[in-house]
């Protein structure tokens, strides 16, 4: 009863937090951007409340309890791919001026193709994102209440809905500062708790037999699976379209820079808390059915009684307030782009709004699809399209002037589209065996070079179809906020 009534206070709070933006958010750019003037460290908390989903609150410790010290390295491969983003992207990115990725592709590239093909991959990858948030929160809510799987992540659709619904950005960047401190406590006071009981216990340790600790272990190709999903980590955050959204609510270039820092040192305050829960569950509970479950049902496990129900509780809210977070930036910036370049009505907080309703009911409806694999590996496949696809285009749409249309749309096809393929594949027929289920369930090894390398060799071949104002562009992208130049947000040719 008690975590029920924690996750009724996460909702609330979650709503009331967010019925304060309806108060600030009247025009358009409050709803894409919060009108570009978030602080970095208010941003940096709900970059925080965002990127940590259910992978990073669930996912990661089940990993490690099953697969051992190798799954360390989605941690690090998270929070490091903030490094790539700091050092590439997120200062030219916010002086793009741009609302969106589409935004920004057409701006750089001068062509609506390129934003139509940028448009269905950031849907494609919000709503891959989107699955296992709404997969968690059913069974969170199943193993605290024992209600149907659906009914958990309905709830969370319909809280997301109302708040993006009622502020857009602003509203959803109050919810999700707040969150973000939320899950680091709901983390970090039972896992105190915990330590005592374990050091009581006489801190136990594990078997020497237990291969938790050896490198390599556990999977088909172990080489290849772990430099390929490091490949996808550190290269897909630059790519997620809802962490990009955010750095355009910067005021300029420079707070961009301020915030990456700001939350390379928040995400490794967190991980190091779901790596404890994963080893002191390989300790005490090594044959739990579902590993995800193991944050939500460790803590009374090791702290019986009230204090441990209190506990659990705690976790629970806490797990809640990651689905939450996390949906409600996937939501925003999935609605922006069927906003803009789908709906496309008269009333630019109208078409936001409807897109919203979409850009939450579909991935709902495709959740059930993917519950046969782990939380953080469908994650990871959202990370894997994210490398192949947007990666590449930023990287060489900021730095290299030689980019063309047709490079560009050809590497974001080969490479986007190919592991879009492999993500499916893995999605829908479940896990393969042998080096097809390798290759197709870490598609980032191969489909992120053959991505770069279309784009630069398609782009050499076609120089014709370089952007006639690349130049203009790139001063624009490179130019410190401190010269006069004029940035005002840019405005998509289409509407």
């Amino acid at each position: 009863m008690s975590s029920v009534i924690a996750i009724v206070l996460v909702v609330l709070a979650a709503v009331l937090i967010g019925a304060f933006g309806i108060r600030v958010s009247r025009t358009t750019s409050d709803f894409y951007v919060a009108s570009r003037t978030v602080t970095p460290l208010w941003n940096a908390s709900a970059i925080g409340g965002e990127y940590l989903s259910a992978a990073s609150f669930l996912g990661i410790a089940g990993l490690i309890l099953t697969f051992g010290a190798d799954m360390l390295w989605l941690p690090v491969g998270w929070t490091g791919g903030y490094l790539v983003l700091l050092v590439l992207v997120s200062a030219p990115l916010r002086r793009s001026g741009a609302y969106t990725l589409p935004d920004f592709a057409e701006a750089r590239l001068e062509s609506m193709a390129v934003r139509r093909v940028s448009s269905v991959l950031v849907v494609l990858i919000g709503w891959l994102y989107l699955m296992p948030q709404f997969q968690s929160a059913g069974l969170v809510f199943r193993t605290i209440t024992g209600a149907p799987t659906w009914a958990g992540g309905l709830l969370v659709a319909v809280v997301v809905a109302v708040n993006v619904l009622s502020g857009g950005m602003r509203s959803i960047t109050f919810v999700q500062a707040f969150q973000y401190w939320l899950k680091l406590t709901a983390l970090a006071v039972p896992l105190v708790f915990m330590l005592i009981a374990w050091r009581a216990n006489g801190s136990p340790g594990l078997e020497p037999s237990d291969p938790w600790a050896l490198p390599l272990h556990g999977r088909e190709y172990p080489v290849y699976s772990t430099y390929s999903l490091i490949l996808a980590t550190f290269l897909g955050t630059m790519g997620l379209p809802h962490v990009l959204v955010r750095f355009y609510t910067n005021p300029d270039g420079r707070a961009a820079r301020r915030t990456t820092l700001v939350v390379l040192s928040l995400l490794g305050a967190f991980y190091l808390m779901p790596a404890i829960y994963g080893y002191l569950g390989r300790i005490y509970l090594p044959g739990i059915d579902r590993p995800d479950a193991i944050v939500l049902t460790l803590p009374s496990h090791l702290v019986p009684g009230v204090a441990g129900d209190l506990l659990t509780a705690l976790v629970s809210g806490g797990a809640f307030a990651a689905f939450l977070s996390t949906s409600s930036g996937l939501t925003v910036s999935v609605a922006g782009v069927v906003g803009q370049d789908m709906l496309k009505f008269k009333d630019g907080v109208r078409s936001f709004r409807v897109a919203t309703v979409l850009a939450v009911l579909v991935p709902f409806a495709l959740a059930g699809t993917a519950r046969a694999l782990p939380v953080a590996d469908v994650v990871g496949l959202a990370f894997a399209v994210a490398a192949s696809s947007f990666c590449p285009l930023l990287v060489l749409g900021i730095w290299w002037r030689r980019l063309t249309t047709t490079g560009a749309i050809a590497g974001l096809l080969a490479g986007g589209g190919m592991a879009c393929a492999a993500v499916m594949a893995t999605i829908i027929a479940g896990p393969h065996d042998g080096w097809a289920g390798a290759l197709l369930a870490q598609p980032a090894a191969w489909s992120v070079p053959i991505s770069f390398t279309v784009m630069i060799v398609v782009s050499l071949l076609t120089p014709a179809r370089v952007p006639r104002n690349v130049a203009r562009t790139m001063v624009r992208l490179h130019t410190p906020e401190t010269l006069d130049v004029d940035r005002g947000d840019w405005r998509p040719r289409s509407t």
